[in-house]
């Protein structure tokens, strides 16, 4: 093993899921399970729910009908179950019923620990109290709460009672909530009477109630007392999370419904307009993102995960239905993961032995210019892996995080797909070599591939369009009451072939990379080249923390490039900063691709998912409308982007 990659040793290799998985099917290794559940989707489909097992009430007469086509592939078609029970309630009937299913700690640091057992009731209890509000099979009811236990409850509870979930960012402004609960039809809304971030109260309800006001569909509000705020309250509307609990019986048994039965519909932005409502169902999510967490995660028995997330993220959903479905523990954090100080991250690691924590390239960077001191201090000998998704890395933070935090010896698996995929197309795999930056491959049981603008497969590191040519459980069931706008979105390219957006391309060696997204790509003189490639070369300098990099109009080049940087502590912008960094810029792209402005910000608008949202960015430079902004963590960012322009 070298510290410049992730190279792994061969009992790694022995130990690893993916290679258990194989050689359990006759398989010699990884490599042959992915060509194999490639060729095969059906088979591996197959086996992956009969191996967790996933527990059907009624057996599947098919793994796969794509008698539509693959743009509305139905999976394990007559076949009848429940995510709850598979996830929670078989657990609370064995011998894992004790065990910690959930972990969850504040921001003050007050830690509450909930088993199999008393989560199996809490669902139970909390679906019977949902339906007594009138909450019916396929009701659309939306979670505004922070990474809770409150939040695994409802979740769970919405699925065990039939009912459809609406996962919301609570930090969310009252006319983003609104759009979702309007689009959604949503009935009932599940929150909080707010959070804590930064030491500082975060008023959630107050927020809910002004968006419920302009959805006249939502019948009841039910308020988790979580931050112990005063809040309005309006009579035979709200309703106490406690009460709903006391009066539910928790021996409901869950609702039995269709594989293809909606679960969840999972919001996501578009460049412009509405946001898009990605249909997931029982069978298809809960196939994905189990696999997804035992391969990827290489989740043992026993094992504690914590992504640093929120369940208005996919993420959510992956974390929480991927650890209960092997029966292992989640590890939830409701705050923010550098407060009071960079080693809050760590320490959480460590006080709860976590084996795999997920982080995002945004919150490396932060963390980074910090030093190593806080991850040295915490005791993190319980974690084998990171997990990352989100957004492509620079170079620098990926070999800070492998070398100095990991110490060479933790892979760092990067995963990438989309709240539409339901969980990954690419995946890393700590059974395989890793470069630095790379997403390994393709997921087990996803055909993607790389193309060129006439459809044609690329390699040996061209860039190219990422792209699907096969159905797979957990894809979108359509954008919600809008199955033309999906189709115009997705397969409208190519026929039968999903289009994802993002730009990727194979190394020589079989490594897969990410460039951005294609829309963010820039056309220099003829020639693409990923935001990523600047951002990397204006990092690398020790003057900056983060960078933004988009594509303008140049009358001769065609485009040109404009970067926004955000300056280390202590750090000043001057002319004579801003040369040194076009000319690193030059030196690691070339003349050619020198930016035609650099400019010093203070703040980049970004997701909750901490990713920096480049199509506002470039609105902005443009003066054009920036589109839906309903995803950004701060809007007040772009103004931040408009001064330095």
């Amino acid at each position: 093993m070298t510290r410049s990659r992730w190279e792994p040793p061969p009992e790694i290799v022995e130990a690893a899921n993916s290679t258990r998985f194989a050689r359990a099917h006759g398989l010699a290794s990884r490599e042959e399970l992915l060509a194999r559940s490639i060729a095969e989707p059906a088979w591996f489909w197959d086996a992956w729910a009969r191996f967790l097992p996933i527990d059907f009430d009624e057996p599947y007469d098919a793994v796969l009908d794509a008698s539509r086509g693959p743009e509305w592939g139905r999976w394990f078609t007559g076949g009848r179950l429940n995510l709850a029970w598979s996830c929670v309630h078989r657990h609370a009937r064995g011998p894992l019923a004790t065990r910690d299913a959930v972990v969850a700690e504040d921001e003050r640091g007050s830690v509450r620990r909930v088993g199999y057992a008393e989560l199996s009731q809490a669902v139970a209890r909390a679906a019977d109290g949902l339906a007594g509000l009138g909450v019916r099979e396929g009701d659309r009811v939306a979670l505004v709460l922070p990474m809770s236990v409150e939040v695994v409850v409802a979740y769970y509870a919405i699925a065990h009672l039939g009912a459809v979930s609406v996962p919301i960012f609570s930090g969310f402004s009252a006319q983003a909530i609104a759009s979702r609960l309007v689009d959604a039809g949503v009935v009932c809304v599940v929150t909080a009477d707010g959070s804590e971030r930064r030491g500082r109260a975060v008023p959630v309800k107050a927020t809910v109630d002004e968006a419920v006001a302009a959805a006249p569909t939502v019948r009841h509000v039910v308020v988790h007392r979580h931050a112990g705020l005063d809040v309005p309250w309006a009579a035979g509307r709200d309703v106490e999370w406690a009460d709903l609990l006391a009066s539910g019986d928790p021996a409901r048994p869950h609702a039995t419904v269709d594989s293809e039965h909606v679960l969840m519909i999972a919001y996501t932005s578009g460049t412009t307009g509405r946001p898009k409502g990605a249909v997931h169902v029982h069978a298809g999510l809960l196939a994905k993102l189990s696999q997804e967490a035992w391969f990827q995660a290489d989740l043992k028995d026993g094992d504690v995960l914590h992504w640093a997330t929120d369940m208005g993220w996919i993420m959510g959903p992956w974390a929480t239905v991927g650890t209960h479905a092997a029966g292992n523990t989640l590890a939830l954090y409701d705050g923010a993961p550098d407060f009071p100080d960079p080693g809050r991250l760590w320490r959480f690691a460590a006080d709860h032995r976590a084996a795999f924590v997920g982080v995002s390239p945004t919150l490396i960077r932060a963390l980074q210019q910090h030093g190593t001191e806080h991850a040295r201090a915490a005791d993190l000998s319980a974690l084998r892996a990171f997990g990352s998704t989100g957004e492509p890395w620079n170079p620098e933070p990926w070999r800070w995080l492998f070398a100095e935090v990991g110490e060479g010896r933790r892979p760092i698996v990067n995963i990438s797909g989309g709240t539409e995929i339901g969980a990954c197309l690419l995946a890393g795999d700590v059974a395989m070599t890793l470069d630095p930056c790379s997403l390994g491959g393709p997921a087990l049981g996803m055909d993607v591939d790389v193309w060129d603008a006439e459809g044609r497969p690329v390699r040996e590191g061209a860039v190219g369009e990422l792209v699907c040519t096969a159905p797979w459980p957990a894809m979108t069931r359509g954008v919600w009451n809008d199955p033309d706008r999906y189709l115009a979105t997705y397969w409208s390219r190519w026929p039968g072939v999903w289009v994802h957006g993002d730009w990727a391309s194979v190394a020589p060696d079989g490594q897969w990379f990410l460039h951005g997204r294609s829309d963010d790509t820039l056309n220099v003189a003829g020639k693409r080249i990923g935001p990523a490639e600047y951002e990397s070369a204006l990092v690398a300098h020790p003057a900056v923390v983060e960078a933004c990099a988009v594509g303008v109009p140049h009358e001769v080049k065609g485009e040109t490039a404009w970067c926004y940087v955000l300056l280390a502590p202590g750090r000043e912008p001057s002319d004579e900063l801003r040369e040194e960094l076009g000319r690193a810029v030059e030196a690691a792209l070339g003349k050619a691709f020198r930016p035609g402005r650099i400019a010093f910000a203070t703040a980049l608008p970004r997701t909750r998912s901490a990713k920096i949202v480049r199509r506002a960015v470039r609105a902005v430079a443009l003066g054009d409308d920036p589109g839906d902004l309903s995803t950004l963590e701060d809007p007040a960012a772009l103004e931040a982007v408009r001064a330095a322009t």
